[in-house]
């Protein structure tokens, strides 16, 4: 699913009224209407307190359509105007004019702090003061309603973005933000709702079809994209009936020092799980009792040193290679990695412990070959990219990195964002379970098995983090969020497979329809 800039956006408005012969003011009665049933399908006339909060600009319009419909079907509704600027838009006047005819209980006007309604817990509150084209904080009065809202405890609804929200950057004051319970998006969810310094402001979102131009949404070419199972399943490349081991490659995993063999055990299943022919790991010597015990499905490479890598060298000739996990930052281990990426032909995945090290010696990152990736959770992105203002700053020096080295660069969290070059594309599988130690190795291990299958390095990192995700969910069903570790990512990443051929269920999130119901 493509996500849109504001200025896209604004375009695909136009250009919607344009070529359906439309105004502006009949997609804001679409859009408006398609709040409306959202809500109505959920409440089906329940007489809860409504109370529908519309600023002077296009969102206050959206809300004014939705309390109007919310008024003729006879539901409890109290409609306001925050009176924030002297200015309004046509739309706005004229959705303005309409509700006054639809009832005799018009919208009351709120200039300051004095005129804040009260609103019970067991209310509802449908944002709709703020839109997209925010480009300042909000009044001192205006953020003290926001504050209002939030300490109601009420379930608060917002119409395409929390007021107090910009789409492409970072409200400094965290109290001039709608804390929305639920958003209602547009066509398309918004980047905000993925990054970790402003997700917090909405706790579930949904985008909505309000009929956006069908030949704008296809050809518009977006920065960002949302990876979802419709974007990964024609990725997917079925087996062909007489192929053979040697048909998907030929993975090797090389990492671990005393201690640390786990993370490499983990990334070789992970590999092998992921569909990658053969698995070979070059491990310390220390390692390969261990590894030829607790993995016999891979071959064991091993080091002369007993305790940690000192000198890369093999004589097979591997598809991919996975490297870092487990592996230290010792003198020598340096040395040996900077040989190794010298001489390196194959394509490379490259984690934890080599991340650390390209971040000590960045003199190393000249030797990475062209769409090498890179797997780093944030504090190892801090060290590669440097310390960033916020996340949209993060992003910026992100893309600027890929596109300087060429690389493909996978930064791990909540809502994976994989960046190559100027274009970002943000994970929507996974859950907090994979808050432990290990799951980073087996994401690496299945991107590397999958390029040995001949997925590009791209596509093999979107395929691998939506299959991580996707498996953990699955996996979640079983073992909770606490006891989920990364042995049990690896076991049922078959069953992520699987569901890649499941017919698609419609979300459902009874914890919001009970409230609001």
């Amino acid at each position: 699913m493509k996500i849109f800039s504001k200025q896209q956006i604004y375009k695909g408005d136009q250009q919607t009224a344009k070529k359906q012969k439309i105004s502006s003011t009949e997609l804001m009665e679409r859009a408006g209407m398609q709040i409306f049933n959202w809500i109505h399908e959920r409440m089906q006339g329940a007489q809860v307190p409504i109370h529908v909060f519309c600023g002077i600009g296009n969102n206050g319009g959206d809300g004014l359509v939705v309390a109007r419909h919310l008024i003729t079907y006879g539901y409890s509704v109290h409609t306001y105007v925050v009176n924030c600027s002297e200015k309004r838009t046509e739309d706005f006047l004229v959705n303005y004019d309409r509700i006054k005819q639809t009832t005799k209980k018009w919208p009351i006007m709120l200039n300051c702090e004095a005129d804040f309604p009260t609103i019970g817990p067991d209310d509802i509150i449908v944002d709709a003061v703020f839109g997209i084209g925010l480009n300042r904080p909000p009044n001192d009065w205006v953020k003290r309603l926001f504050q209002h809202f939030r300490a109601s405890k009420a379930f608060t609804l917002s119409v395409d973005l929390p007021s107090g929200l910009y789409p492409d950057d970072v409200p400094e004051d965290e109290n001039g933000v709608v804390w929305a319970n639920y958003t209602l998006s547009f066509q398309a969810p918004k980047l905000v709702f993925f990054l970790p310094d402003t997700s917090k402001y909405t706790v579930n979102w949904e985008a909505l079809d309000i009929g956006i131009d069908a030949e704008f949404l296809k050809e518009t070419e977006t920065e960002v994209e949302l990876i979802g199972k419709n974007e990964i399943f024609p990725m997917y490349k079925p087996r062909e009936k007489f192929s053979n081991k040697g048909t998907y490659g030929h993975a090797l995993i090389i990492g671990g020092s005393y201690g640390k063999i786990g993370a490499v055990v983990l990334s070789g299943k992970a590999a092998l799980a992921s569909g990658s022919g053969l698995v070979t790991t070059f491990i310390p010597k220390c390692g390969y009792i261990p590894m030829q015990s607790s993995f016999p499905e891979a071959m064991t490479l091993t080091d002369h040193d007993e305790e940690k890598l000192t000198d890369i060298s093999f004589d097979i000739e591997p598809t991919a290679i996975g490297i870092g996990m487990g592996m230290g930052t010792d003198v020598k281990t340096h040395v040996a990695f900077q040989k190794f990426l010298e001489s390196n032909s194959a394509s490379l995945v490259i984690d934890a412990d080599a991340i650390n090290l390209l971040s000590k010696h960045k003199e190393d990152l000249k030797l990475l070959k062209a769409q090498t990736v890179l797997t780093p959770h944030p504090k190892e992105l801090e060290r590669l990219i440097g310390k960033w203002k916020n996340d949209f700053d993060k992003l910026k020096k992100a893309k600027a990195f890929s596109k300087k080295h060429q690389c493909v660069l996978v930064i791990k969290g909540a809502h994976t964002i994989t960046v190559f070059e100027n274009k970002m594309y943000i994970n929507s599988t996974g859950n907090p379970g994979l808050s432990t130690g290990g799951t980073g190795d087996v994401l690496t291990g299945m991107i590397t098995g999958l390029i040995c299958q001949g997925y590009e390095p791209l596509m093999a990192s979107l395929f691998g983090v939506y299959l991580h995700g996707k498996s953990a969910d699955i996996a979640v069903e079983d073992y909770g969020y606490q006891s989920l570790t990364a042995s049990h990512v690896i076991e049922y990443l078959g069953k992520a497979y699987l569901d890649l051929f499941a017919k698609p269920q419609m979300p459902h999130d009874p914890d919001a329809e009970e409230h609001i119901s």
